[in-house]
């Protein structure tokens, strides 16, 4: 409910007719009023003392009515001042009034100031768009957490429930006891990478709009190529075929964060891509930004439901449910490019698949290529 135009020193603005004017603003209105205030003050005592004159009392006299004049106007003078601050200052009471009553149960209020548009509306509307920020970071925390706890309860349900029923078998033998083994190595070793995904995301996101505390000179296409070594097992098995065209990509920031975020890239696209299909990967850099662009292809996605996806816990499709992934690859990469001043952009492919392209500040120090943000080569 912005109510202001980003000026707060009382600065002009503009009538409905299109001509230019002083805004109202409080510290116009207290001066005007205190000088009416002091201007009749001061007419009262001149016809006061006028009146005197006239009369032809002695000096004494008028000495004395003139200290008593000035002590009942100046008690009215600041009654007077007093009065006019208070009206002023009125909205601020429910400005505190609100900001105490508040809890995380009652973050949908807000004071909807009508009044003038001056430094009163101004706090308001702050303060109004400040709860706004604040209701999205709470809801957001909670579903955060209710998502984590259900993640992390599959894992142990299964370790248990495996535990249990073997352990309840009169007949169970060196095999059996093996294959739980198994079932729980491979339990816990899921439960212990979500922990070092939400450890990950929350380091990252507490970064975002502050000094990162680690800043290196870091090359996404060498970030690329570290991440294509681990999938090229998983690539073989599916018969996946990579399209590469990485040329150089240099970006100052957190080396580790950085190759996090391409590994989450190149991963999400071999674990969501089809047998046979295809992986691009491609980096570079522009007059402003390096770029790193990852797509593959696989199930068909709603263009609508794309944006979700960077939502923690979020998996689109059939293909994004069960055990291939805790739906967290996305959220850090987000993450990571809010914590270097970046961005990132999700579309959906036709036929199926997805195309991710994020943007980065480009290291200033560092030689150009030309070229704009985009997959340079054809997809089939």
């Amino acid at each position: 409910m912005s109510r202001t135009d980003g000026r707060t020193d009382g600065s002009a603005g503009t009538g409905r007719n299109g001509s230019r004017m002083p805004r109202p603003t409080l510290r116009r209105r207290i001066s005007l009023l205190n000088g009416l205030l002091l201007i009749g003050s001061g007419a009262l005592l001149i016809l006061f003392s006028w009146l005197m004159a006239r009369s032809g009392v002695s000096s004494a006299v008028m000495l004395v009515a003139g200290l008593a004049a000035l002590a009942i106007l100046g008690t009215l003078g600041v009654l007077g001042g007093y009065w006019i601050t208070k009206r002023a200052l009125r909205p601020l009471e429910q400005v505190t009034t609100t900001a105490r009553r508040l809890s995380t149960e009652t973050l949908d209020q807000r004071l909807r100031y009508s009044g003038p548009d001056d430094e009163i509306a101004e706090l308001a509307a702050t303060f109004d768009a400040m709860l706004d920020r604040l209701a999205g970071a709470f809801d957001s925390q909670k579903r955060f957490v209710a998502n984590a706890s259900h993640e992390l309860r599959t894992p142990l349900a299964v370790m248990r429930t495996e535990v249990d029923v073997t352990l309840t078998d009169p007949d169970a033998d060196l095999a059996e006891y093996r294959r739980m083994a198994k079932v729980l190595r491979d339990a816990s070793t899921r439960a212990n990478s979500l922990v070092d995904s939400l450890l990950l995301l929350a380091r990252t996101e507490a970064q975002a709009g502050r000094r990162l505390a680690r800043k290196a000179p870091v090359d996404l296409a060498v970030a690329c190529t570290s991440a294509l070594h681990p999938v090229q097992r998983e690539v073989a098995r599916l018969g996946i075929q990579v399209l590469t065209e990485l040329r150089p990509a240099p970006v100052v920031g957190d080396p580790g964060l950085l190759d996090r975020l391409a590994g989450n890239l190149v991963e999400n696209a071999v674990r969501y891509n089809t047998p046979a299909g295809y992986l691009w990967v491609s980096t570079g850099v522009n007059s402003e930004h390096a770029w790193l662009v990852v797509a593959n292809t696989g199930p068909e996605l709603e263009p609508a439901e794309v944006p979700s996806l960077f939502e923690p816990f979020r998996r689109g499709g059939l293909e994004r449910t069960g055990s291939r992934g805790a739906g967290l690859g996305l959220s850090i990469v987000r993450a990571v490019c809010d914590a270097h001043a970046g961005t990132v952009r999700a579309t959906a492919r036709p036929g199926g698949g997805m195309e991710v392209t994020v943007l980065l500040p480009a290291a200033a120090t560092t030689p150009i290529s030309r070229g704009a943000a985009s997959v340079p080569y054809n997809r089939p």
